[in-house]
Formats: C-alpha cells, sequence, structure tokens
C-alpha cells in the first residue's frame, strides 16, 4: 500500500480522502460482519444447532432491536383472535367500539 503524504494535501483533498477513507471502512466491517456471521452459522451446524437456536430469531433493519411488544392486553369480545398489546395505533374493532361509547378497559384480558 502507498502512503499518502497528509501533510502535503489540500483541505478540499483531505475531506475527500476522509469520505473515501469513511466509505471504505463500512464496506470493511460489512464484509467482515458477514464472514463472521458465515463462520457462526458453520460452526453452530457442526455442532447440530442453528444460529436461531443459539441466539434466537434475528430481526430485520426496521425491526425495534432488543425490545419485544409484549403480550396482548386488549381482546375483541366477538373474535378473540383480534387482540392489541396498547402500543401503537388501536385496531379498527377497538375505534369502532370505543366511538360507540364502550370503555377500553371493557376488553382487556
Amino acid at each position: 500500500m502507498a502512503a499518502i503524504n497528509v501533510d502535503k494535501l489540500s483541505l478540499k483533498d483531505l475531506v475527500d480522502l476522509e469520505t473515501k477513507v469513511q466509505k471504505a471502512i463500512a464496506a470493511a466491517r460489512d464484509r467482515e460482519k458477514v464472514e463472521l456471521k458465515k463462520k457462526v452459522a458453520d460452526l453452530a451446524e457442526t455442532h447440530g444447532f442453528s444460529v436461531a437456536e443459539l441466539f434466537g430469531a434475528t430481526r430485520g433493519r426496521g425491526a425495534a432491536k432488543g425490545k419485544s411488544v409484549g403480550l396482548a392486553k386488549y381482546a375483541n369480545p366477538e373474535n378473540k383472535s383480534d387482540t392489541w398489546t396498547g402500543r401503537g395505533r388501536k385496531p379498527n374493532w377497538l375505534v369502532e367500539r370505543l366511538k360507540k361509547g364502550a370503555k377500553l378497559a371493557d376488553f382487556s384480558i
């Protein structure tokens, strides 16, 4: 690898170099992460396990990290499979009944 004499570079060149270095670091991290995940999966498989068995299911990038939504706190009396945890937007079945005068406590599990 050729050494770069940063003392002789202009501010613009230094900023450009910094941007390139940050991108290269991010790409190297991603490569190493992929390699490490494969090594861990291979090691787990040689011992008869899956990564999910050892560390739990992984979440997608958009999912909350480290937090679970929790158990349902409210249920639709007409269809017990319609539940709500009390977080996020209220389901339509609950909104309709609240508009008709029902209380949230009426739907507690």
